[in-house]
């Protein structure tokens, strides 16, 4: 095995990493990552709560920015994305409602940091953090889509009135949970953001055809 000095002056090892569970210490860098933020989670910090070796860090992932694409990988499929078939039941107003109402109870799950680790990540980076930023903003962008589709769909279906502007509902429902993620972090509890959930719930349901 050799080694090789990265950017950062730390020893990056060429060869097989150190054995470990790669899941189990994605878990522990979404977590710092999800509290701290990209530029707020130091390399100490994450080696400390991954329980590994700068030196390991850099074999097994390459980069402080390949580790975090790999912690947002976690975060989405272990604990829920908004995807097609998320949002596939019939009545859309009712999956949307769903979906804000669980997301408000999920920002405050005590088993995790608060907020949503993709809705307010990464924003405002320094500038050499750019391709970062725009990472997750296209998850963010990603998630908008899928809801205006399935406005969409719903305005084809007849769920929606025809006058409904599913841009700007779509755009409201991906504000709604940005501010969901804000408010949790900032320490709003369950009951709070579901009564926002709620409200926003109302909105959504004066579309209805």
């Amino acid at each position: 095995m050799s080694d090789v000095k990265n950017n950062q002056g730390l020893v990056r090892r060429r060869g097989r990493p150190p054995a470990f569970d790669r899941r189990e210490v994605l878990e522990r860098a979404a977590k710092i990552f999800w509290r701290r933020g990209y530029e707020g989670a130091s390399i100490v910090d994450l080696t400390d709560a991954m329980g590994i070796t700068a030196q390991s860090l850099y074999a097994a992932f390459g980069s402080k920015a390949q580790l975090y694409r790999e912690a947002l990988d976690w975060y989405r499929a272990a604990l829920g994305a908004i995807t097609p078939e998320a949002l596939d039941a019939p009545d859309a107003i009712a999956v949307l409602s769903a979906l804000l109402r669980d997301q408000a109870r999920a920002f405050t799950d005590p088993a995790y940091p608060p907020g949503c680790m993709i809705a307010t990540a990464a924003l405002g980076c320094a500038e050499e953090n750019d391709p970062v930023s725009a990472m997750v903003a296209d998850l963010r962008h990603a998630s908008v889509a899928l809801v205006r589709a399935r406005l969409e769909r719903a305005i084809v279906e007849g769920d929606l009135r025809p006058d409904a502007d599913p841009v700007a509902l779509a755009r409201f429902v991906g504000a709604v949970i940005q501010g969901l993620s804000v408010q949790a972090r900032d320490g709003a509890g369950a009951d709070e953001l579901v009564a926002v959930a709620e409200l926003a719930a109302m909105e959504l349901a004066r579309h209805r055809a």
